[in-house]
This record gives structure tokens, C-alpha cells and sequence, in this order.
């Protein structure tokens, strides 16, 4: 490891202007001698010179020199050239050829890379020479080692004989606790590339790895070659074990292939290829098991992620298709969709023109479901319409949210803005859908609405008018015998709103807080939708969002009549010096002014008073955080819905959080996630001149529990042991993937910190899990968090 720089004994000041200019004199002379570019000017000036190279400046506490021929040097030698600084005893420098010998504690420093020994032969411009027994710190990597010899070629390269290397602390008579030996070991700085001949990887004196010729990244940055081995173990598959190989086939290309081997289920690959082009780019994902021992057939999945540009259309598809209906049970860890049991496949066409009163949309799309039905009728759910296609065109003029963000086109003065949009589908069913389903149609579809917004800098008032007008062509005819239906249902609505301020103090904060009312009036004539199919409509969540707009359903083939008015407030508290939020209370509730027919469960809501949603959030301090919403239903006098959570984070690598969500009728359940150190020093913590590399116990984890079913569901728990120069991460997932079926992993990782990851990939599990984690030697590694 670098040790601090010592105070250069200085040598006498004649001394040093003299081997200066002696330096600077050599290179003036060559350029002369080189000719000097002549060019005519009418200013009498001297000539620009090009940029000379560094002199070389020697201090040392005993220094004799002769002009342009040699200086020898003893007692805190230094010397410097550029960005190169060395350290000796002694020291004896040729000036005609530019060549330094330096004998006794010797120490290089360039670039950032640091290398100490006993002897040191080196011409200083060149950087070309070797380095006798030196031990050695590279910048890039943040790792060190030792050799019998190493050769620079210039300052990009250097080979190293009888060579080690390792991320932990150079300890005088011990070994590393891990460390890669190699009878020669090139490092191309340049190129990126370590290779090692001969080479043993050891961990805690136990060989983990040998090969004949091995190859490595000196960052994090990509190169070809195998991964490091990937392992997997689960109650379904039982132990898989994978040695990835990474093709960096050019800057914009690569390609992965990872066979793999399942104690229970068999051999098979996995293969990724993602390319980035210009105007295009896209990731295609193939694993395939051609013979699975349990199932007794081929398994297999396809993966489709790609973007780009033709001509002036942009373009996207994503497909996700497995090879059976269990596929996301047995092998979960493969399935990328965020409901493993309902994949889509979907590619969409769009072209976007803008111009000066607004933008036309013209887009396109076809969209396929395989839906997992599996065995157990009772988990069986209707599968969604398909879209084979759809085609429409969007025109829109300046957008509405404009107003809502204090843009003021003409002042307080009302304008029109208005969309329109027009559009063709046609629905069928996947051949694997349920039989009771309705048969699909086509349908054609017409959206529009005019608005007048008037706004100013802290109010907005915006009347709307719009429409929706549907017309149906069945496969098959409804009970009344019709199969060409159609409804037209305009709405009328009205949000008003303000934005009030003032400064104040909060537990004895300048803080600024605002208090924004708003109101929204909406009415929608009731029209019997009953006979009308449902391709694509679904309740909205009932929240602070869904409560501002005026249609209950997302989709379009059914709009709730609504005559309401909705009343909310919001007060916020924001830190006068940093901006931030810290505190935020909201309230909101609808009035209905008659009875509302059209409703998700087809039965009407009479009660005029909707439940009311409250909301809260606080940031008080760089610890604390929490926030919380309920719903209250009046009539009953209780929630109905409610989320808490709280977070409390005191410091790095400390996080708890708790989260309480119910759902009455439905679902109860507590959430606890966490990150804490839980035995020993953190590596952190430690003094700079901490040799040692004892480490600290950590826990993480997210623990979820059903109170209604009184069961675990969805939870991950696990142990870290950071050593400072490598981290050991072991724990247990497990996920439900049925009423009384869970699949149940073990997780195992080991990272050599500067080098890589090894196992299963228990950093991404626990990242993607717990709130606030944290890497526990993020910032002693450049390398990814996610390394497969």
C-alpha cells in the first residue's frame, strides 16, 4: 500500500537550477538541431517553441553533478520527472542517456500506481528499465502484490516474474488472505488487460482456481473471457453450478454463455446477445435445458428486448415466451416479467410530429399473452384481450399539465386546448384462456376534449368538455342477438385549485409552507353499459391520484356516470437553506350528487360521502423517515386501507425499516427490512494505518408476514462478513408460487474485493429487497454490483 511522502532533504540551490537547466539546454538543442519552423510576421517577436519536455529535478542531502554527463546522489534522494516521483538512498543519474540507478528503499510513484524495492535500473523519459524483488500498488484496481523482478516497457506496461497479487493489506511476513500467483504476469494498462501464465487463485491458502493462462479486467470496464462460476441452490432444482463466458465481440456487441449443470434436473445453457447501433439497440436471452431429468421433457425460454428508429417510425418489441405452464415455478430465477405467470409479446410502431399548435401521434401495435394456467383449477384467472392490431392516430394541442405548472402563455387570458383521438383494435383470446370467456371483436374508438385553462402563478382554473364514443362488431352475438353495438358519453368537469405560502418554523426550522387546495367537478350522464363487452376496462386504484379524475375506469369501454365534486387540500413544509421536504399532510374526499350506477362490481353506490384518504409524511431528520396513507370509510366508522412505514437510517450500512399494509377483508400484513452491523469494527471505522483484515458481521434481509394467514410469505434473510479486502454473503430466499408451494433458496457469494464475485448473486437479491442498502465495499471496488 502507498505510504505517505517524506519531506525531500533539499539540495543546494546552484545544484538544482544547474541540473535544470542542464536538462532544459538538452532539449533546446535537439529542437535546433531539428529546425525550427520559419514563417514571415510582421511583429518582431521570438519564435514559439513547441512544448519542451519536463526537466528533471533531483534534491538530496549529499549531491555531486557534472553539467550534461551524470549526478550522483545520496541520503533522501528524490527525483523528479513530470509525474513521475522516485525515492532512494541512493542514486545515480547519466544524462546523455537518460538513465537513473537507484539502490536502497527505493520508491516509484506514477500515475498513481506505486512500486518499492531495493534496486531500480530505469530510463526516466521512456519509462523502460526493472525493478529487483519490488512489491507494487495499482490505481486502477486498488489491489497490490510482489515479484522477483518486473520490467516496464514504457508506462502503460509492465511484466511481472514470479508475481502475486491481491486487495489486502500488505502484511510483512503473511499471506494475503487471498491473492492470484503466476509465474509471469503481464499488466497492459492501456489495453485494460491483466494475463497471468501459471496461474493459482488461492483464498485462505486453499486453491480455488487454477489454470495454464489466465486473463482478467483491471477494472471494471469489459473484457472476453470466463466469469467467474456462478452457484444456485433451491428445493426445486437442487444445486446448479454455471463458469459463464464473456465475448466482448466489439465496443457496441457482446455475447454471454453460461452452461450450467442441475443436480436434479440436468445440463443446459444460457445465452445472452445485446448489441448497441445506431438507432438501434436490443438484448435477445436464450436458456434452454434439452433434456429436464424431473419434468421429462425440454424447457426452455426466449427473451426479446429491442429498440430503434426506421426511417421517422420508432419501434419497440418485447417478448417474453417458456416452454410450459410450470416453467415459472421450477426455474424462477430466468423469468424477467414482473407477473411470471401472464408473459406478454409486444411490438409497437410510433411516429411523433411536432408542430407549431401541437404534436400528431400515428402509432401501431400487436400484442400476444401466454398466460401459466398449470394444473390447479382454482388458481386458474381470465386471460387478457389480445390486440391483433392496433391502429390509431393521437392529435393533441399544448398539454393541459402546462397550466398546472404556472405556464402563462398570454397572461390570465383563457385559451383552448383540445385532443383528439381516433383509433382501430381488434381482440381476440390466446389459444390458452379459459372456456367461459367472452369471444373478442372489433372495435373502433373516438376520445376528444376541449379545454379553457386559466392560470396564474399560484392558481389554475380549468373547464373541460369531453368525450367518448365506442362502436363494437362481436365474433359472436350477445343474449339480445346483437353483435354491432354502440354509445357516445360526454363528460363535463371543472378543476379549480390554489397554491398558498408563507414562512414559518418548524421545531425550530425556517421553513416554508404552502397550503393548495383544490377542487374537482365532474358530470357524466349515466348510459347502460351492461351489454356492452369489456376488452380492456379496469377499476382504478381509489387514491389520492384516481379521486382527480373523471372516469373511475382506466381503458375505454366503460365510463362511470358521476356527478361529484372532490375536495382535498395539501400542506407541505420545505427547508428554507436546502429545499428539501420535510413534512407533507393531505386530505381528500368526494360528495356525490347522485346515486352512481356504472361501478367494477355492478352494484350501485349510494352513500354520498365517498371514504376519505388521508396522507402523511415526514423527514424531520437524516435519520428518520416515514409516511402513511389510510382510507376511512364514514359509514363504518374504520379504515378499510392503510399503509405505514418507517425508516431509520443512522448512519452507512444502518437501516431498519417497517411497513404495515391492510387491506380489510383482503389481506394484513407487516414488512420488516434491514441492514446492520451486528459484531466487530467496520472496515470504515478503522484507523488509515489498519493493517488488518479481521472483519465485521452485518445482517440484512426483508421479512414479510401475512397476519390474516398467519404464514411467512415473500421474504429474504442473510449474513455479511466484510474483511476489508473480501466479503462473504450467505442467507435464504423464499418465494411463494402457489397457495401452499414455495421455492426456497440458499445463497451463497463471495467477493474478492478488486477482483470479482463468486456464487450466487446474493448482492443483487438483497439490493433489489431492502430499502437503503447499501454495498458494503462500494467504495473500495470499482467493480459492479450486479456481476452475474
Amino acid at each position: 500500500m502507498p505510504r505517505p511522502l517524506r519531506t525531500p532533504h533539499p539540495a543546494p540551490l546552484p545544484t538544482l537550477i544547474a541540473l535544470a537547466l542542464c536538462a532544459w539546454g538538452q532539449a533546446w538543442a535537439q529542437q535546433v538541431e531539428e529546425g525550427l519552423p520559419l514563417r514571415g510576421s510582421r511583429v518582431l517577436s521570438a519564435p514559439a517553441r513547441p512544448a519542451a519536455k519536463p526537466a528533471v529535478v533531483i534534491s538530496a542531502g549529499k549531491l555531486s553533478a557534472q553539467v550534461e554527463q551524470q549526478a550522483e546522489a545520496e541520503d533522501d534522494v528524490e527525483l523528479r520527472y513530470g509525474e513521475l516521483l522516485l525515492n532512494a538512498d541512493k542514486l545515480n543519474y547519466r544524462v546523455v542517456d537518460d538513465f537513473a540507478r537507484a539502490e536502497g528503499n527505493v520508491r516509484i510513484q506514477h500515475k498513481g500506481n506505486v512500486f518499492t524495492g531495493p534496486l531500480l535500473q530505469l530510463h526516466v523519459n521512456r519509462f523502460e528499465g526493472e525493478f529487483l524483488t519490488p512489491s507494487f500498488f495499482l490505481k486502477s484496481t486498488g489491489g497490490a502484490g510482489k515479484a522477483q523482478i518486473v520490467k516496464f516497457q514504457d508506462s502503460q506496461h509492465f511484466t511481472a516474474t514470479q508475481g502475486s497479487y491481491s486487495s489486502c493489506p500488505v502484511v510483512e511476513d503473511e499471506e494475503p488472505a487471498w491473492q492470484i500467483t503466476a509465474k509471469h504476469l503481464r499488466l497492459d494498462m492501456a489495453a485494460n488487460e491483466g494475463e497471468a501464465e501459471g496461474a493459482v487463485l488461492r483464498f485462505l491458502g486453499v486453491p480455488l482456481l487454477a489454470a495454464p493462462a489466465l486473463s482478467f479486467p483491471l477494472s471494471s470496464a469489459r473484457k472476453s473471457g470466463w466469469l467467474p462460476p456462478s452457484i444456485f441452490l433451491d428445493n426445486r432444482s437442487g444445486l446448479e453450478f454455471s463458469v459463464p463466458y464473456y465475448w466482448n465481440i466489439a465496443p457496441q456487441r457482446d455475447v454471454t454463455l453460461a452452461p450450467f449443470v442441475m443436480t436434479k434436473r440436468g445440463v443446459g445453457v444460457d445465452g445472452e446477445f445485446r448489441y448497441l447501433e445506431p438507432g438501434h439497440a436490443g438484448r435477445i436471452n436464450v436458456d434452454l435445458l434439452p433434456t429436464d431429468r424431473v419434468f421429462r421433457h425440454s424447457r426452455w425460454s426466449l427473451k426479446l428486448n429491442n429498440d430503434g428508429q426506421l426511417g421517422g417510425w420508432h419501434y419497440r418489441l418485447k417478448s417474453e415466451r417458456v416452454s410450459d405452464d410450470d416453467y415459472w415455478k421450477d426455474l424462477s430465477r430466468r423469468v424477467e416479467s414482473q407477473t411470471p405467470r401472464l408473459l406478454a409479446s409486444d411490438l409497437a410502431l410510433n411516429r411523433r410530429r411536432e408542430l407549431s399548435w401541437g404534436t400528431i401521434d400515428s402509432y401501431a401495435r400487436l400484442q400476444r399473452w401466454q398466460t401459466l394456467q398449470g394444473s390447479d383449477a382454482l388458481a386458474r384467472f381470465d386471460s387478457p384481450y389480445q390486440r391483433s392490431p392496433q391502429l390509431g392516430i393521437r392529435v393533441s394541442t399544448a398539454a393541459d399539465e402546462a397550466v398546472l405548472d404556472s405556464f402563462r402563455p398570454w397572461g390570465r387570458k383563457a385559451r383552448l386546448e383540445g385532443g383528439m383521438e381516433l383509433e382501430y383494435n381488434r381482440f381476440d383470446l390466446p389459444g390458452s384462456a379459459l372456456a367461459g370467456q367472452a369471444p373478442g371483436g372489433q372495435r373502433v374508438h373516438a376520445l376528444g376534449h376541449v379545454a379553457a385553462p386559466v392560470g396564474g402563478e399560484a392558481w389554475w382554473f380549468i373547464p373541460r368538455i369531453s368525450v367518448n364514443a365506442a362502436a363494437y362488431d362481436l365474433d359472436e352475438p350477445q343474449a339480445d342477438g346483437r353483435r354491432r353495438m354502440s354509445r357516445v358519453i360526454p363528460t363535463l368537469s371543472v378543476d379549480h385549485g390554489w397554491v398558498f405560502e408563507r414562512d414559518t418554523k418548524l421545531f425550530g426550522r425556517a421553513v416554508r409552507q404552502s397550503l393548495e387546495p383544490r377542487v374537482l367537478y365532474v358530470n357524466t350522464p349515466f348510459r347502460d353499459q351492461a351489454a356492452l363487452p369489456s376488452f380492456d376496462a379496469a377499476a382504478k386504484d381509489f387514491n389520492f391520484d384516481s379521486i382527480y379524475t373523471d372516469n373511475l375506469f382506466s381503458g375505454v369501454d366503460r365510463v362511470s356516470d358521476l356527478h361529484a365534486v372532490s375536495v382535498g387540500a395539501t400542506s407541505r413544509w420545505v427547508s428554507a437553506s436546502q429545499g428539501e421536504e420535510i413534512m407533507r399532510v393531505g386530505a381528500v374526499q368526494r360528495f356525490l350528487f347522485r346515486d352512481q350506477l356504472v361501478t367494477p362490481d355492478g352494484q350501485p353506490v349510494t352513500q354520498r360521502f365517498s371514504d376519505l384518504l388521508l396522507a402523511a409524511a415526514a423527514r424531520l431528520d437524516d435519520r428518520w423517515w416515514a409516511d402513511s396513507t389510510l382510507e376511512f370509510n364514514p359509514e363504518i366508522g374504520r379504515s378499510v386501507r392503510s399503509v405505514l412505514r418507517l425508516r431509520y437510517s443512522p448512519g452507512a450500512f444502518k437501516t431498519v425499516s417497517v411497513a404495515y399494509r391492510l387491506a380489510r377483508a383482503q389481506s394484513e400484513q407487516i414488512e420488516l427490512a434491514w441492514q446492520w452491523p451486528i459484531y466487530g469494527q467496520p472496515i470504515t471505522q478503522r484507523g488509515a494505518d489498519s493493517k488488518s483484515c479481521g472483519g465485521a458481521w452485518y445482517s440484512a434481509g426483508r421479512v414479510q408476514y401475512s397476519l390474516r394467514d398467519k404464514r411467512l410469505t415473500d421474504s429474504v434473510a442473510g449474513f455479511e462478513y466484510d474483511a476489508g479486502c473480501w466479503v462473504l454473503r450467505f442467507g435464504l430466499e423464499r418465494l411463494s408460487t402457489g397457495r401452499a408451494e414455495t421455492n426456497t433458496r440458499f445463497m451463497l457469494q463471495l467477493e474478492l474485493v478488486g477482483l470479482s464475485q463468486l456464487g450466487s448473486n446474493a448482492l443483487k437479491v438483497l439490493k433489489d429487497n431492502v430499502p437503503g442498502y447499501r454495498r458494503l465495499s462500494s467504495d473500495r471496488s470499482p467493480s459492479s454490483d450486479f456481476l452475474p
